[in-house]
C-alpha cells in the first residue's frame, strides 16, 4: 500500500525546483534530476515521471501557481483512478 504523505513529500521536492507558474508538463521537466525518467515509489506504488504525467492528465488543471497546487491535484488524481 502506497503512502500517501511519502508521495507527497517525493513529488514536492521533485517538482518544486520548478518556475512556477507552470502551464504545461514540459515545464516540470528541467526541475526532474532524471527527467522523464525520474521514479516516485512508496510500498506496492512505482511510478516514473512520464507514467505519472499520462495516468493523471485528465486531473491536471493547468496553469500551477505553486508545486502545492501540483501536488495536491497529482494526489487526488491517483486516488480517482484507485492507483493509491
Amino acid at each position: 500500500m502506497a503512502n500517501e504523505d511519502e508521495l507527497r513529500e517525493q513529488f514536492t521536492d521533485a517538482f518544486e525546483g520548478a518556475s512556477y507558474p507552470i502551464s504545461s508538463p514540459m515545464d516540470l521537466v528541467p526541475a526532474l534530476p532524471n527527467g522523464p525518467a525520474t521514479k516516485f515509489e512508496s510500498g506496492d506504488f512505482s511510478m516514473t515521471a512520464m507514467e505519472l504525467n499520462s495516468k493523471t492528465a485528465g486531473s491536471a488543471d493547468f496553469p500551477y501557481d505553486s508545486v502545492d497546487e501540483l501536488v495536491d491535484d497529482l494526489i487526488e488524481g491517483l486516488k480517482e483512478d484507485d492507483h493509491i
